[in-house]
């Protein structure tokens, strides 16, 4: 079975005003201590995002979904303890619902990034979810990648929870991915056809000068240049862990589906980046709320109906890694429920206050104590 990863970047607050808070070095000074006297997480578990008002961790490969939960929970947990003894509060927020000011981390990676492209560096206050699944070879994650893309949207639209930005509602589910969109180095790509071409173009891209290296290539989907996966970039972090672990389950899916399909010699799709574009827009702007664009066809459908054709496209692949109930129960629930941007804004409508919003998001990040995944019916 694929083994399948998450990274988490998580924002830290104040956790009287809900206001971000640049304290990672503080934080992660308290996580470094805490490995070297031999408890909690190592020092590879968490580590620096390109502001300081942000925390990263990642779980380890895991091929049960019930231990990537487990991980998930934990580190959330470690955070917001080593955080709180900073002063600091974690929050599993894409964005920050209330105004900010950049404070871009030190190091000549960062500094070399606003140099080079400005307000687009300092306005990256954003949180996201990258899913790694494991891969045999180049060519096979290559593959995969050109037969995943017209469905991450359905990801995107399932974790979206960015609605606010500097204060203001923006009127989308995932405004995160809108501003992650400035990066030059961005999106969804075209059909490579095999790895040589994949890395032709990747080579191609950091020769030009415009970037500094292989890890500022940001496609929605990416052979991993540290580790042997195909890693999924297009979710927002997700408020509740649960959220999580189902883009994680359905990230997996969708690369053994891809897999299996390049094997049996089906074609991707082959819709052109043009609409693949547009489909990363109306589930950034719609989430589960309103139409997106059906990966098959790039007509409008609404979105309970993507979701489920998504559902079916990888319906073998859960059933094979004994996920499937689960994914069916925790999607349901997830369409009727909401996701993070619909629950922040019945916060506010609740509350009145952003700053209660981010409250209240503050608990729900470490609300969850155990995730279980059913294998039965």
């Amino acid at each position: 079975m694929r083994t399948v990863g998450v990274e988490e970047e998580l924002l830290l607050v104040d956790p009287d005003t809900g206001a971000p808070c640049a304290l990672s070095s503080a934080v992660l000074a308290r996580l470094a201590k805490c490995a070297a006297e031999g408890g909690g997480a190592s020092e590879e578990t968490f580590g620096k995002e390109l502001q300081c008002q942000q925390l990263e961790f990642g779980t380890r490969p895991q091929t049960e979904m019930d231990e990537l939960g487990a991980e998930i929970v934990r580190w959330r947990s470690e955070a917001a303890r080593h955080a709180a003894e900073a002063g600091a509060a974690v929050a599993a927020l894409a964005t920050s619902p209330l105004p900010f000011r950049p404070a871009l981390n030190v190091g000549s990676r960062y500094q070399w990034m606003e140099d080079q492209f400005g307000l687009t560096t300092q306005e990256q206050l954003t949180c996201g979810c990258h899913v790694h699944v494991s891969v045999d070879s180049d060519e096979e994650g290559v593959a995969v990648v050109d037969r995943i893309q017209p469905w991450l949207p359905v990801l995107t639209a399932l974790s979206g929870n960015s609605p606010y930005w500097q204060g203001h509602d923006t009127r989308y589910n995932s405004y995160r991915s809108r501003v992650w969109g400035r990066w030059p180095m961005s999106g969804p790509t075209a059909v490579f056809g095999s790895a040589d071409r994949y890395h032709t173009q990747v080579d191609d891209m950091v020769t030009s000068g415009v970037l500094r290296d292989r890890g500022m290539i940001y496609f929605d989907a990416r052979l991993s240049h540290r580790y042997p996966t195909v890693e999924i970039r297009v979710a927002d972090v997700c408020l509740d862990a649960t959220t999580t672990l189902l883009v994680a389950c359905l990230g997996r899916a969708l690369v053994e589906t891809a897999a299996l399909d390049w094997r049996a010699g089906r074609p991707p799709l082959g819709h052109g980046v043009s609409l693949l574009r547009l489909a990363a827009w109306r589930a950034a702007r719609s989430g589960l709320d309103n139409d997106l664009l059906h990966p098959v066809t790039m007509r409008p459908a609404p979105a309970p109906v993507v979701v489920r054709a998504l559902l079916d496209q990888v319906r073998d692949a859960l059933d094979d890694s004994g996920d499937l109930v689960w994914a069916r129960k925790t999607t349901a629930e997830h369409i009727a429920h909401g996701n993070g941007a619909r629950i922040q804004r019945a916060l506010l409508a609740e509350t009145g206050s952003l700053g209660a919003v981010v409250a209240a998001c503050v608990r729900r990040t470490q609300g969850e104590r155990e995730l279980r995944c059913t294998t039965s019916e």
